[in-house]
């Protein structure tokens, strides 16, 4: 018997990376579990007998507990713009949006660093961001999966395990990573997408009203995702700018922060994919501090899925050089938000 999905849960799907659009064929992928963990991303997360809140609480979870994602399932009831849960082991489910679907994977160390540096994303759940290499209390700041961050080179710690010496790009700050935690992210893999497409046949739709993310090649989609737009908090509305842009500037690493952490700031290091749509600093751009897409929550910013986000960076115009950490240009691809 055949699964039916809704137009909700194509976008619950879209949203999670399961569901792929290529021409007009839509095909849910449910066998990319295969050694998926999952990350406590909020203070707190609760899991359930079944994928609804209205069942049993089995137990709480807190903040980075890491524990391996078993099957994916659509909930009943709230919240409806997101009906993805996730089977804890073999314990229960637990909501998706306070939930990073993560992997754990080393890396063989790269010795030889070129003087721009080189790009690499976190490839473990976390890892400590250490302010001398090998002082493992010192820490500076927790990197999170999928994070992207600048390698200047390696050093060994007085604990003999090597260290990737992390140029912070932000308050020109220098931090210290076991290298096995990081992947070196090779040049091909930032490659322009559809380079043949000719770039005034390229653009983009963001839709506030349904936070769906839609871009279009001659006028034919070829990618939808789930984002979360600027939202409404007590201290202020931060409405994603409604209106024609162009995405003219862009780098694959930010240090993203502002305000005061305990009235709605934000610091985040390793903000991966970078595409900017206004002067103000407006821009599409990976996500690691929640996985509740489908609702409007930002400070402004198009958030997406890191993945989803590193697809837009290398399909948008202007292409940034392997091995510099931005470009700009007067052209690039054209964005709608309505």
């Amino acid at each position: 018997m055949k699964q039916k999905f809704t137009r909700k849960d194509f976008l619950n799907l879209s949203g999670l990376g399961l569901i792929s659009l290529v021409g007009r064929q839509l095909k849910p992928f449910w066998n990319l579990l295969a050694g998926h963990q999952g990350r406590v991303i909020y203070e707190t997360i609760s899991t359930y007998q079944q994928p609804t809140y209205e069942s049993e609480k089995i137990r709480i979870h807190w903040k980075d507990a890491v524990f391996p994602i078993t099957s994916i399932a659509l909930g009943k009831g709230e919240p409806s713009h997101n009906r993805i849960w996730y089977k804890v082991g073999d314990e229960g489910y637990a909501h998706s949006s306070g939930i990073q679907p993560v992997r754990t994977e080393t890396n063989p160390v790269v010795t030889i660093i070129p003087e721009g540096g080189l790009l690499a994303e976190v490839s473990v759940p976390y890892t400590d961001a250490l302010w001398t290499p090998g002082e493992r209390y010192h820490v500076a700041y927790r990197f999170y999966y999928e994070t992207t961050h600048w390698i200047k080179e390696v050093v060994n710690g007085p604990d003999g395990i090597p260290y990737y010496h992390i140029l912070e790009d932000k308050w020109d700050l220098s931090y210290f990573v076991p290298a096995a935690h990081l992947r070196v992210i090779p040049e091909s893999e930032l490659s322009l997408l559809s380079p043949d497409v000719p770039s005034y046949e390229k653009r983009i739709e963001v839709h506030t009203s349904t936070q769906t993310v839609i871009a279009y090649e001659y006028d034919q989609p070829v990618y939808m995702v789930k984002a979360s737009t600027g939202g409404d908090f007590k201290v202020g509305k931060y409405a994603t700018p409604k209106g024609h842009h162009i995405t003219n500037y862009k780098r694959p690493s930010r240090h993203m922060a502002a305000g005061n952490l305990a009235f709605n700031g934000y610091d985040l290091p390793g903000v991966p994919w970078i595409i900017y749509i206004t002067e103000s600093g407006i821009a599409f751009h990976g996500t690691y501090w929640h996985n509740d897409f489908g609702k409007a929550r930002s400070h402004g910013c198009i958030n997406l899925p890191s993945k989803a986000s590193k697809w837009l960076y290398r399909w948008t115009l202007p292409q940034v050089p392997y091995n510099q950490q931005s470009t700009y240009n007067v052209s690039g691809t054209h964005v709608d938000v309505y």
